[in-house]
């Protein structure tokens, strides 16, 4: 999807679309933010949160990365005692998602990639792996370390609400025989990232609710975002014991420029940790919480 720089006037009138009529969406009491959001010297929108997805094409690629790199990029970004999830032979875990936003309450439609460090926050008790398979851990949550849209609005939305490193980016989402396979472009239209998730897997109902911490301002935030779909899931455990193994094909790309100059420094590993792909799922991202966890306040003093 090419880059929409132009910034419609007026509100999508969709909030009486049948697909945010299901039981997922009724669990959230919709309500506008303290004020308008200024998108350019013309126009303000009074937005609903939490923001309603419906129907979303979603492909996820999770991969092993260094844990000192990604430790490092965490650190400079966020806090030093935000820390990412340990994983075996020194590594860390990114996961690219990538979204089509077919259905937006109140947005036109647009793709994006989030590119998400899994992180313990403020906390001595960081056991490794155990924070992505147990969802007890109140501390835990996601850094989004790249987040290419292809919606002007979206990025303005993301940078100002939330402190989203988002940025205006063509974004393609394609089918290639039985694989998703999403491009992220230059403005020169180079590619600089291509992650291909196969659609078949074993199918699991994921029902969750999870955090990504941000820092808007010189502030530290928490958001919370909740998502419902049934993905076709492929997993390669043995990888945790197993370092550099390579993939029989190209699951990962990253390209020689700029906006891949963070991902090259992280050391992604080329086979895929684990996929999934889910067609019509159901999610929802709320406003930065106003009153956070004293342990997550702390770090803002």
């Amino acid at each position: 999807m090419k880059p929409l720089m132009n910034i419609p006037p007026g509100m999508l009138n969709n909030a009486g679309d049948p697909v945010f009529n299901n039981d997922f969406f009724s669990r959230f009491r919709l309500r506008h933010a303290d004020g308008p959001l200024q998108l350019n010297d013309k126009i303000f929108k009074d937005y609903l949160f939490p923001t309603f997805y419906g129907d979303v094409t979603c492909a996820i690629g999770i991969f092993l990365c260094s844990y000192d790199r990604a430790a490092r990029l965490v650190a400079r970004q966020l806090h030093e005692k935000i820390k990412p999830v340990k994983l075996t032979r020194g590594r860390s875990i990114i996961a690219f998602s990538c979204y089509e936003y077919k259905n937006v309450m109140g947005v036109a439609p647009y793709n994006e990639i989030a590119m998400a460090i899994p992180v313990m926050v403020n906390t001595s008790f960081r056991p490794p792996v155990i924070p992505m398979i147990v969802d007890s851990f109140s501390h835990f949550g996601y850094y989004i370390a790249g987040m290419p849209v292809t919606s002007y609005e979206n990025q303005i939305r993301g940078n100002r609400i939330w402190g989203l490193p988002k940025v205006t980016q063509q974004v393609d989402i394609r089918q290639d025989g039985t694989d998703c396979v999403t491009v992220a472009c230059e403005e020169d239209g180079a590619p600089y990232l291509t992650i291909r998730v196969p659609m078949k897997g074993s199918p699991r109902e994921f029902d969750t609710t999870s955090y990504l911490y941000t820092r808007l301002e010189g502030k530290l935030l928490r958001s919370e975002t909740n998502f419902r779909a049934t993905f076709n899931v492929n997993k390669h455990m043995g990888l945790l014991f197993k370092k550099n193994v390579k993939a029989g094909k190209r699951f990962i790309e990253i390209g020689n420029t700029r906006s891949a100059a963070f991902l090259r420094e992280l050391e992604i590993e080329e086979h895929p940790f684990q996929t999934r792909y889910a067609e019509h799922m159901s999610s929802c991202f709320d406003l930065p919480e106003k009153n956070v966890p004293a342990w997550l306040e702390s770090l803002n003093r």
